[in-house]
């Protein structure tokens, strides 16, 4: 009887590192293998305020607060405005927690609710979310962060995410947003 290959007997694959990935480097395994995950905030005309590098298989919806704290937009005098006047997200961001701390903040929010949190809401009605046809307009000019995201993509070291740790990849990304700012 000829054995085969120990290769072909389903070892481990040669990226695996051994032991988990450090902390600094924003590297998570998701259902792509090894990724990073860029939390980003955006202004109307689609150019970078703030963002926040995870691992890939960290949820968005846990990291909204975050992402808003790194926005500070200088003003021709007084400190750097740090509040929006209103968030637009897709439905990776609804949760109880999130709309209860923009409403704390005084931010407006157009967030739909994803599917399973409007069957729940028909069991166990409480406090409805509008979303009419004025919050589906807005909701219409959420394609202005994908844009900043294709265009931050555009350098090949962002989109490849070339770099070991976080830190130069943040770099990378500051420089990037910088350049759209100019």
């Amino acid at each position: 009887m000829v054995r085969p290959c120990p290769g072909a007997q389903g070892a481990e694959s040669n990226y695996k590192k051994f032991g988990a990935e450090p902390a600094d480097h924003a590297i998570g395994r998701s259902r792509g293998g090894l990724t990073t995950k860029i939390h980003l905030a955006s202004d109307g005309r689609g150019r970078a305020l703030g963002f926040v590098l995870t691992g890939g298989q960290v949820a968005d919806t846990s990291l909204l607060a975050e992402t808003l704290s790194e926005i500070r937009v200088a003003g021709a005098r007084g400190r750097p405005r740090s509040r929006p006047r209103r968030v637009i997200a897709d439905k990776g961001y609804p949760s109880k927690k999130n709309r209860a701390w923009l409403r704390s903040r005084g931010i407006a929010a157009t967030i739909p609710e994803r599917a399973d949190q409007v069957a729940h809401r028909r069991r166990r009605p409480g406090r409805p979310i509008d979303f009419g046809d004025e919050q589906q307009a807005r909701y219409k000019g959420r394609n202005v962060v994908e844009r900043c995201f294709n265009r931050l993509k555009q350098w090949r070291g962002i989109a490849a995410r070339t770099d070991k740790t976080a830190r130069n990849f943040h770099a990378g990304l500051c420089l990037a947003a910088t350049l759209q700012w100019v």
